[in-house]
């Protein structure tokens, strides 16, 4: 039973290129489909979440994580009454922009893309679903409804400042009226995106050695969580230990935004998903207490693991990877794979050009990115 404030199917605002639609599958799952089928969906399984993709089979990779926010969306949303399908296909789609190497890679492109209007990996997610993704007759890109556009482009809320070029693009030829809030299920994919890594990259911090259990026990909100499975379980093993505390903490995550999200949502009287983007603020957030909490666990991993001496060592080495791909096929475009030689003709500046090469970089996985580094540079990176 859907809420009233939910997205419903039938009042979708449809696709850029009209479609008929299934007998058997509503537009929402036709767009979780769709994405789960894109090339750039699969290449994820070879990005680097935290740790460089190859470092070790158990750590989380783009993929893994895009799959984790997915499922707590859809908890979230069911538990909301919210359209759990565009939840969970917004939160499979919200990171098939991000450049090999995560975080470092974006940095880096966008420090080399600056002259040509800089890097967004919100703003590339649009790019490969609009246009970006090219398999089908009638259309480039993926032909994603209205409503999954919109909230792959707020997924950080109303974008009122200078737009990214990409997003640009898509927003002059389908109007996602980005000065405003998403629907509810947008903003509760963009949650589940936080739950999930302030949840798995404790687990891999831990798995690296970077800190140990005893460290993360004196933590806010995670302490209790280890001080109950110590009442419940005494002499449990470590591994059984770690993984009963932090599930736990992980559902006080979940737990907390879905009664949050209620109240607000009650206190808001919305009656409808228009009412929610008109409302000016947003409905599913943390509450003030465990945001308080969560920016000191943020804090802790800021600096005992995104910044942890053997994480930037890492984090140098594969930047000049991408510094030294960028120019190169900037330089020696014809080098791209013959697929990209039809937009290289028809470049009408160098601006057109970077962009093309923006493109065919963020779309490598890690691997490829160093063998390709290898073999054109003629140097091994050793990550």
């Amino acid at each position: 039973m859907h809420a009233p404030y939910a997205t419903m199917p039938d009042r979708s605002r449809g696709r850029q290129v009209p479609e008929e639609e299934s007998s058997f599958r509503s537009p929402y799952q036709r767009d979780r489909d769709r994405i789960i089928h894109a090339s750039a969906f699969r290449r994820l399984k070879h990005k680097t979440q935290v740790f460089v993709e190859h470092e070790g089979d158990n750590y989380r990779t783009r993929l893994t994580h895009s799959i984790e926010v997915g499922q707590v969306g859809r908890t979230i949303a069911g538990a909301l009454g919210l359209n759990q399908e565009l939840t969970e296909a917004v939160a499979l789609a919200h990171d098939l922009g991000h450049t090999p190497f995560g975080h470092t890679g974006e940095d880096a492109l966008h420090a080399l893309m600056e002259p040509y209007g800089g890097f967004d990996h919100n703003a590339q997610a649009i790019r490969i679903v609009t246009r970006l993704e090219r398999h089908y007759a009638e259309f480039d890109g993926l032909n994603l409804t209205w409503e999954t556009l919109e909230a792959i482009a707020k997924h950080n809320g109303p974008v009122i400042e200078e737009l990214p070029w990409a997003l640009a693009e898509c927003n002059a030829a389908v109007d996602l009226e980005l000065h405003t809030h998403a629907s509810a299920e947008a903003q509760v994919a963009a949650l589940s995106d936080d739950i999930a890594y302030n949840n798995h990259d404790l687990h891999d911090g831990l798995r690296a050695g970077l800190f140990a259990d005893s460290d993360i026990a004196r933590l806010p909100l995670i302490g209790p969580c280890y001080a109950e499975v110590d009442r419940l379980y005494p002499g449990l093993d470590a591994n059984r230990r770690r993984h009963e505390a932090l599930r736990r903490f992980f559902g006080v995550m979940v737990g907390d935004v879905i009664d949050t999200a209620r109240d607000l949502l009650a206190e808001a009287g919305v009656q409808s998903v228009e009412e929610v983007r008109a409302l000016g603020r947003p409905v599913v957030k943390f509450s003030d207490p465990l945001w308080t909490d969560l920016k000191e666990i943020r804090a802790f991993l800021f600096t005992r693991m995104y910044r942890a001496p053997a994480v930037m060592e890492k984090r140098t080495k594969v930047a000049k990877v991408v510094e030294a791909l960028f120019p190169y096929f900037l330089d020696n475009p014809l080098e791209m794979p013959e697929r990209w030689h039809a937009e290289i003709a028809a470049a009408t500046d160098r601006t057109v050009l970077a962009r093309i090469v923006s493109d065919y970089i963020a779309g490598m996985t890690d691997r490829f990115a160093l063998q390709l580094h290898e073999r054109l540079i003629g140097k091994k990176v050793e990550v």
